[in-house]
């Protein structure tokens, strides 16, 4: 990497812009960066880093990059930091812009404005810049890939500065650890270490999950095995716990499996007890029941003793109702004629009530007689029927008829009342017919007329408006014109005060020996200098490009002036010269005529509908008066015709019905009196019929009554029993001879005889002796059931657990490597001698690498007296791995850096720097550093050290580097003729360059 130039604008100290010609610089190898305390000497450096990597280096970065503005600088200047550089075979150009809070162009206040980034490319084909981006963030990221450092690692490799590295040299293992470890980026092995702890937590978390639940089970079967299990004390993630836990089931299943053996001993001789209790219980019960039996039989031959006399009535009364079972049929037979004779004479006195007194006495024959001469004088009137029929269907045509002509009289009468209004009626809807014609052809000619009158109202609207407009951009060209003007003018002013004060701006490029660009001097007696209001070419620039903007604004303005002016002569030739609010009136009054004439023109449908059923009403009416005439003239014969039959019916029906009020009364007179003397004669035979059979009936039963044994038919019926009373009474005889059988065969029986010999059973006793052998047995089942309950569970906890220890016997071995690794990676393994971890021992190799390089550049500047040697032991208690000694070869023994003097401790570090440059250069990926700083530290030296350190700095350009020492050390001023000095003032610092190649 190789810088070239680079230029801050209202950066740091700088109020104004200030460029650094880095290739003028570098030409010589050696050049001197210098200045008095506090003129910006670290600015210039911090620009070189604001310009790579967007931030200045340690705790001079904050506030987002606000902080980084010139308090010198004037409000309208931005500050702007631009680096020019070739990496990697590619010349750059940077640019960055921190964010600017800067004066609002309109009103008053501030505005914030964003930060900005650019990044450039030379082409060398096209000899030409070329953009690559924009992006802050792309830009960061390329310039990071190409140096492959980050901004830590360049601070300390390229701006090198000495303080810190003295405190390295003083610094214990964990400061030049956190030091390395930012310039090396071996965070990775850092991650590597928290990663592997991160697994050893996980995995120890999941083993200590496992031997909970492994625990948990172990409690379980505890609570299974009671007393039979003691729990290992030891808690989830200690060694042996799964052991014991397995080692303590065995032991409760074993136990668990003998008590189960005992229990089902003890099952055995309950169930053999209980066996004998029962067959005892059961003897006894039967003995208890024989004996019962024995006395009930007992009781019961009492009892049927005592009702025996009842039992021979039974048998009696049993032998009586079967004899007279024999003349029931008789008796059956009376009772149906006997009822069969009432309801028969019932029936004939009913039918005789209904017949006149001259028929009380008449016999059967005689009222069949009666019933025949009545329904052959019935048969007589059906003529008088049909007759008295037609009568009155004769009456109802007549009031048809008459009915017909009222209604045809009121049609007549309606028909000549509305023709006579007709012509009137017709004459009206005509007139309106025309009216709503008239209105409509009106209103077709108001419609061509409206959309022209509205054209001509909205282009005078747009003349009113261009009008308008043209006054307002007429007076905005007046005031752009005066702008541009104004602008103009003080450009012009900007340029003679520029040309006025160019000799002070060429003197400002001038350098000693340089030829000058106007005369071609190489000595430069009395440059000329700025003044206090001196113009440069920036300031010039800005007020030229005011100029053309207030030119661009005023041609713009007169464009626009010119398209109003066109809009409004194009309204006016459509408009004319007539006023807006007279052509509005006119358009609204056309407007409300054609409305009218609308609303008016929308009855011309209904006007036409109107007189076309007023037209066909009238045909209507018309036709219904004549229609109405001739049915009138019909009807007249009709009715004489209708009259003459009606006084014919008349004469017959008065001869038919007799003193009756008409045939039909007549007729159903007759039909009554027939029915009545029909059903009389009908009764009269079917009563005589039922005396005749009850006669018979007396005459069988008092024959059957004799021949079985009965005085009477009476004493017969008495001794009959119903189904129901015989049922009972065979039950009772049944019952009782059952119950003396069965009575005669208990006594009978051997065993229950013995058994009424014998003591009384003692049944409360044996089923006592029985409850308690069950109640044993129950007990015994019980312990039989828990001690294989326990068994079973703890068979399935032992399982689960063996199971579970099963699947974690592949993370018990993960937890154990990686723990390994963990402690070994960490430095607090066993194995681990040193206690170092991976991160410092990775910065141990390269702490090696740097004090070898390093080495090469002390012995040199210490004429071969002192080597820096790495040194790997331990310090107290702490761990080892980033210890620096240094061997003093005067006399030969080893010590640590931190006993070094002040001049050996700045050549140690500069050694140091430069050694850990070049380590750090190639970790980077072999990026060549051409270009280097370092920062103070000289002062410290003699001027023999001086020279021997100047010697090795001087030998870097053989590798064709530049370096350039920032010192305010006056002796090095005489040393080095490149310099660069930072000078201070009231207005902020400024740049002097000098003596380069």
């Amino acid at each position: 990497m190789r810088l070239h130039r680079l230029d801050l604008t209202a950066f740091g100290p700088f109020g104004g812009s200030q460029t650094v010609d880095f290739d003028e610089l570098s030409a010589a190898g050696l050049f001197l960066l210098h200045g008095p305390t506090g003129a910006g000497k670290t600015s210039v450096l911090d620009g070189v880093c604001y310009a790579l990597y967007g931030a200045v280096p340690g705790a001079r970065q904050s506030g987002q990059g606000l902080t980084l503005r010139s308090d010198h600088a004037a409000a309208a200047t931005r500050t702007s930091v631009t680096l020019e550089l070739t990496v990697a075979g590619r010349r750059l150009e940077i640019t960055r812009q921190p964010p600017w809070e800067r004066p609002k162009k309109r009103g008053t206040g501030s505005t914030l404005d964003k930060a900005q980034s650019w990044l450039r490319e030379y082409d060398g084909t096209a000899g030409s810049w070329k953009d690559l981006s924009r992006s802050h963030q792309e830009i960061g990221e390329e310039i990071t890939q190409l140096l492959g450092m980050s901004r830590e690692q360049f601070c300390q490799v390229v701006l090198l500065p000495q303080g810190d590295f003295a405190r390295f040299l003083r610094a214990d293992a964990e400061a030049r650890g956190k030091l390395l470890g930012r310039l090396f980026d071996t965070h990775r092995f850092a991650e590597v270490e928290k990663r592997l702890a991160e697994r050893r937590r996980t995995a120890e978390a999941q083993v200590r999950e496992g031997d909970a639940a492994l625990l948990a089970d172990a409690h379980r079967m505890q609570q299974a095995a009671g007393d039979a299990m003691e729990l290992p004390e030891l808690a989830p993630g200690e060694p042996g716990l799964a052991e014991a836990v397995l080692s303590a089931a065995a032991v409760a299943r074993a136990t668990a499996r003998e008590q189960l053996t005992i229990a089902h001993c003890r099952l055995a001789a309950a169930e053999s007890r209980q066996a004998a209790a029962e067959r005892d219980l059961a003897d006894v019960r039967e003995l208890d029941r024989l004996q019962r039996r024995f006395a009930q039989a007992r009781e019961r031959a009492a009892l049927l003793e005592e009702r025996a006399d009842g039992y021979h009535q039974a048998q009696a009364r049993m032998e009586r109702a079967r004899k007279a079972e024999a003349v029931a049929p008789a008796l059956e037979l009376r009772e149906a004629a006997e009822a069969e004779h009432r309801r028969a004479a019932a029936a004939e006195a009913r039918a005789r009530g209904l017949l006149p007194e001259t028929f009380a006495e008449a016999g059967a024959a005689g009222l069949a007689s009666a019933a025949r001469r009545s329904a052959e004088e019935l048969g007589g009137l059906d003529s008088a029927r049909r007759a008295e029929q037609r009568l009155g269907q004769l009456v109802a045509e007549r009031a048809d008829l008459e009915h017909e002509e009222r209604s045809d009289e009121d049609v007549l009468q309606e028909a000549e009342t509305w023709l006579a209004g007709w012509e009137e009626s017709r004459a009206g809807l005509q007139q309106d017919l025309d009216s709503a014609q008239e209105a409509a052809t009106r209103a077709e000619q108001l419609a061509v007329q409206r959309e022209p009158a509205r054209k001509r109202l909205a282009a005078a609207r747009q003349r009113d408006e261009f009008a308008r407009d043209t006054d307002d951009a007429q007076r905005q060209v007046i005031e752009a014109t005066e702008r541009a003007l104004k602008a103009r003018a003080e450009w012009l002013e900007v340029k003679e005060q520029r040309l006025n004060g160019i000799a002070a701006e060429l003197a400002a490029q001038l350098t000693e020996g340089a030829p000058c660009a106007v005369c071609g001097a190489t000595e430069h007696p009395a440059p000329a200098r700025k003044d206090a209001g001196h113009v440069d070419r920036e300031t010039e620039e800005s007020a030229l490009a005011a100029s053309q903007r207030a030119d661009e604004e005023r041609a713009e303005a007169e464009r626009r002036l010119a398209f109003v002016q066109r809009a409004l002569a194009a309204a006016q030739g459509e408009a004319g010269d007539t006023s807006t609010e007279e052509l509005a009136v006119q358009v609204e009054e056309l407007e409300r005529e054609y409305t009218q004439a609308r609303g008016l023109a929308s009855a011309l449908h209904t006007a036409t509908e109107q007189l076309r059923q007023a037209e066909r009403e009238r045909e209507r009416r018309l036709t219904a008066q004549r229609e109405a005439a001739v049915r009138t003239a019909s009807r007249g014969a009709r009715r004489d015709a209708l009259d003459r039959e009606r006084t014919a019916l008349e004469a017959e029906l008065a001869e038919a019905r007799g003193e009756a009020g008409s045939v039909a009364v007549r007729a159903a007179q007759l039909e009554r009196q027939a029915a009545l003397l029909t059903d009389a004669a009908d009764a009269a035979r079917v009563a005589e019929d039922t005396a005749q059979r009850l006669k018979d009936a007396d005459a069988r039963l008092a024959d059957a009554a004799f021949r079985a044994g009965f005085d009477t038919p009476g004493a017969a019926a008495a001794a009959l029993l119903d189904d129901a009373a015989h049922r009972d009474l065979q039950h009772r005889l049944d019952a009782w001879q059952a119950e003396e059988a069965a009575v005669r065969a208990v006594l009978a029986e051997t065993d229950t005889a013995e058994a009424a010999r014998r003591p009384d059973a003692d049944v409360t006793g044996a089923e006592r002796a029985a409850a308690d052998a069950a109640g044993r047995v129950r007990e015994a089942a019980s312990a039989r059931d828990a001690a294989a309950r326990r068994c079973a569970e703890l068979d399935r906890l032992s399982a689960r657990a063996a199971g579970g220890l099963r699947r974690l016997a592949p993370l018990r071995e993960e937890y154990d490597r990686v723990a390994r690794l963990s402690a070994l990676a960490a430095g607090t393994s066993a194995d681990n001698e040193r206690k170092m971890r991976l991160e410092s021992y990775v910065l141990a190799a390269r702490l090696e690498q740097v004090a070898a390089a390093a080495t090469v550049r002390l012995q040199r500047m210490s004429s071969g007296r002192y080597t820096l040697v790495h040194s790997d032991d331990r310090s107290g208690r702490g761990r080892s791995g980033l210890g620096l000694h240094v061997v003093d070869a005067w006399t030969g023994r080893e010590r640590d850096t931190s006993t070094l003097s002040g001049g050996e401790t700045f050549f140690a570090s500069l050694a140091l720097a430069l050694g850990l440059a070049d380590v750090v250069t190639d970790e980077a990926g072999g990026v060549r550093l051409d270009t280097l700083f370092i920062d103070e530290g000289f002062g410290s030296l003699d001027d023999q050290t001086l020279d021997e350190v100047l010697d090795v700095l001087d030998a870097l350009r053989e590798r064709d580097r530049s370096v350039g020492i920032v010192s305010h050390v006056a002796d090095l001023r005489r040393r080095i003729h490149a310099q660069l000095e930072v000078v201070k003032g009231r207005s902020g610092s400024v740049l002097r360059q000098r003596g380069g190649g």
